[in-house]
């Protein structure tokens, strides 16, 4: 038995830990396989009537914020959105702009992370700055991508002309290998919930659910290990790199670690406390942020390998694309670069003086606009 640490969860050493994540990321594909069949069993009104609401962009944006802010991870979000696309039940047009409001919604983790600073005034307005800075770099760049999306299909059309030198172009039969490896899984799962004598409907709907809980589990833990193979590591980097500076290399920094723990949420939040602190300034942390938005990108594309079709590949690639995007239009652009900064720290000089309007702020953004979104547009 390994011993136990002081968090009280037995230790296991690291090569047995690194081949637990290989096993888990091979359950993870096998709950994305899982709910793609589980979609195409399902009948044609069943589905139709599900995806409705998201034909409208911002319907669909404003489901994508309240499914990630529902499972607190926009790598189960997309993950679950690479895979309805898998199905060919949603189309890419309707499902970029649900990876922007996945963007989004990721980002309340870091406010809510900021929330315990809250009693000591200058400490909680450099962390509740340091958290929303991320809101408002996602926000701005929904802004600014969403409409040229709309207008040229500038995220998706990008991303098909990857996906088409890559797999195919859409509407073939991409033979992934990895969709083979998962294939005898999925058939088990399929063939065990056909004994309980569920009509096509049922079946469906018990595959899709069992996609979701393995999808979420598998993720939770590859999370929790990772985190715990790198955590020091993590730490000491940023501290490092930090200390002397942001930019390029923070940004890199931000997309490893994020590429490394499988969570943005994890490497944005453990900026927050530093910022508090004062121990790295704003415009430090900021790059890292946006690395991790890349990063948190890496999961989709794990997802995508598990489904059949080209569409799959692009949607996930769209996530990738996006982020890029909004980089370069809002960092790498001087005149730019500014603007969420300056964004976060108005946001965070507000909410020192009247600290409800932190809390009010999330419950807004994150719950009740989505919602009034998702109500009025479907």
């Amino acid at each position: 038995m390994g011993s136990v640490d002081d968090r009280g969860v037995s230790s296991i050493p690291a090569p047995a830990r690194a081949a637990l994540v290989i096993g888990l990321i091979y359950i993870f594909l096998v709950g994305v396989s899982s709910l793609e069949t589980g979609i195409k069993t399902m009948g044609s009104d069943t589905t139709e009537s599900l995806f409705s609401a998201v034909s409208n962009p911002i319907a669909g944006l404003c489901v994508g914020i309240l499914g990630t802010v529902l499972v607190q991870s926009s790598s189960a979000s997309t993950s679950v959105i690479v895979g309805l696309v898998a199905s060919q039940k949603l189309g890419v047009d309707d499902a970029v702009p649900m990876i922007m409001g996945a963007n989004i919604g990721t980002t309340v983790t870091n406010s809510l992370v900021s929330l315990g600073h809250v009693r000591h005034s200058n400490e909680f307005r450099r962390a509740f700055a340091a958290a929303t800075v991320h809101d408002f770099f996602n926000i701005l760049a929904v802004g600014l991508l969403l409409p040229l999306e709309l207008i040229f299909g500038i995220v998706s059309g990008t991303a098909e002309n990857i996906s088409e030198r890559l797999v195919g172009s859409a509407g073939s039969e991409w033979k992934s290998p990895i969709k083979a490896w998962v294939k005898g899984p999925v058939g088990w799962i399929k063939d065990g919930l056909s004994t309980l004598g569920a009509e096509a409907n049922l079946l469906g709907t018990l595959m899709v659910a069992v996609g979701l809980v393995v999808i979420l589990a598998a993720l939770t833990f590859i999370t929790k290990n990772m985190r715990a193979l790198v955590a020091d590591r993590v730490e000491r980097s940023l501290n490092a790199i930090l200390g002397k500076g942001g930019g390029a290399v923070a940004m890199v920094l931000g997309m490893l670690i994020t590429i490394a723990v499988q969570s943005s949420s994890i490497t944005t939040s453990i900026l927050i406390p530093l910022a508090g602190a004062g121990v790295i300034r704003l415009q430090n942390a900021y790059p890292v942020t946006l690395g991790a938005n890349v990063g948190t990108t890496i999961t989709a594309l794990l997802a995508a390998l598990a489904g059949s079709s080209p569409e799959a590949l692009t949607v996930g690639l769209a996530h990738t694309t996006f982020n890029v995007l909004g980089i370069v239009l809002l960092y790498v652009l001087p005149f730019a670069r500014s603007l969420p900064i300056l964004g976060a720290e108005k946001l965070a000089e507000i909410a020192t003086t009247r600290r409800t309007m932190a809390v009010v702020y999330v419950f807004i953004m994150f719950i009740v606009l989505p919602l009034i979104g998702v109500t009025l547009l479907r």
